[in-house]
């Protein structure tokens, strides 16, 4: 089957749960389903996101828990997912409507989060309001530790802005200081919670390393002409350019500086450029190009998850946020199969549980992930971690990017 009609096939699933449940679990009664809803994007400037890094993995950890047999409970028994989804079309209005009415029409047992941090941070009062622990991905935020703390059952999953900004001021510095790239950088951001939280971060972070912003751009969501920012940035003198992006800012940029030739001796781009379609988008031209996130491209557990999902869903899995998305739906998994449906309990074991996944064995340290990776970039064909340094599977950055 291919990804497009794999795609299709588990929509119309979702439609008919009850009915295709049925035929799949025999006999089953309507108190042997768990109903899992979520609201996300298929539509609008979000759903390229949504569609490559949130739901693939949740239809594919659909599949692969119904075919094992369905949600494992504490008793032993196990119970098939029934799926309520919801097109939020990218609108924060049409998401919180969702989330209602999920919540207090559908009643569903659990809620997935949605794609985007300020899609999270949109949600997250909802979601307190109703009680459900909110596993909140894909949302970067440096508010995270005290979001946790306002609301107790919401878990972040994606880390801070100051941690991927000091990632990176990192892997420059020491390219700096080796005489590689100059100390100039040139940067730009989306003026959104992701590229706002990052930029406010980046600044102080370069600043204390000893560089220079001798450009620093913020430009609105949605923008699709970037041929002025990156002309600015080309005369900037800097060596470094440096985008906190969403998809449509990363791609636009890419193919401007190299429809320019513009050739940065780093060229960062933030969400997306993990994306597997990135290297179409560069024309076959990713090498050496850094951006948000990593993977470990030799871990077997990663290497399993990758091919999986390739198998699923027709393509590879992105190579930041995705792996994290798969993890966070392997720890409610575990955390039901321990707690059960109980929200409380249920977040309880969340927030004090150890979960094995395929980025290994995960423990939430005050229901924040903080074993992540910062930086990676695009070497012979994969996307890999290179920040941090030390972690166990990082690899040694490639600087200069060769050109396009």
């Amino acid at each position: 089957m291919s990804g497009f009609s794999r795609r299709a096939a588990l929509r119309a699933f979702s439609a008919g749960a009850a009915m295709v449940l049925g035929l799949q679990a025999g006999a089953a009664a309507a108190q042997d389903k768990v109903t899992i809803g979520y609201a996300v994007a298929r539509t609008g400037p979000n759903a390229t996101g949504a569609g490559i890094t949130t739901i693939p993995n949740y239809e594919l950890w659909v599949d692969t828990v119904n075919k094992a047999g369905g949600l494992k409970m504490p008793d032993g028994s196990q119970k098939m997912i029934e799926v309520v989804e919801y097109d939020n079309r990218s609108s924060n209005e049409d998401l919180v409507r969702s989330i209602e009415r999920l919540a207090s029409q559908d009643k569903v047992d659990l809620i997935l989060p949605p794609w985007g941090t300020g899609s999270n941070l949109a949600i997250a009062p909802l979601m307190a309001k109703f009680g459900y622990p909110q596993l909140a991905v894909t949302a970067v935020t440096d508010k995270a530790p005290e979001f946790a703390k306002r609301w107790d059952r919401s878990f972040w999953l994606l880390g801070g802005g100051h941690d991927y900004a000091n990632g990176l001021v990192e892997v420059l510095a020491k390219a700096r200081d080796a005489g590689t790239i100059n100390d100039k950088v040139a940067v730009v951001s989306v003026a959104d919670g992701f590229g706002i939280d990052l930029i406010k971060s980046a600044r102080p972070a370069f600043e204390d390393a000893g560089f220079e912003l001798v450009y620093d751009k913020t430009y609105p969501l949605g923008t699709s002409d970037f041929a002025a920012i990156m002309s600015e940035a080309q005369g900037s003198g800097a060596d470094s350019f440096v985008a906190f992006s969403y998809p449509p800012g990363s791609f636009g940029m890419t193919k401007t500086a190299q429809s320019m030739n513009y050739n940065p001796k780093v060229f960062y781009i933030s969400v997306g450029g993990a994306f597997p379609i990135y290297p179409g988008v560069a024309d076959g031209k990713a090498e050496g190009v850094m951006a948000i996130g990593g993977v470990d491209a030799d871990s077997p557990a990663i290497q399993d998850y990758f091919a999986r999902h390739t198998e699923f869903v027709g393509t590879p899995p992105d190579s930041w946020a995705s792996a994290i998305t798969y993890a966070s739906l392997e720890m409610l998994a575990q955390a039901v199969e321990r707690a059960g449906l109980n929200h409380e309990a249920l977040a309880n074991a969340l927030s004090t549980g150890t979960f094995q996944t395929v980025v290994g064995d995960v423990t939430l340290e005050d229901n924040q992930l903080r074993d992540l990776w910062w930086v990676g970039q695009w070497q012979g064909g994969s996307f890999r971690a290179v920040n941090p340094s030390d972690k166990a599977g990082a690899s040694a950055p490639v600087i200069p990017k060769p050109e396009w």
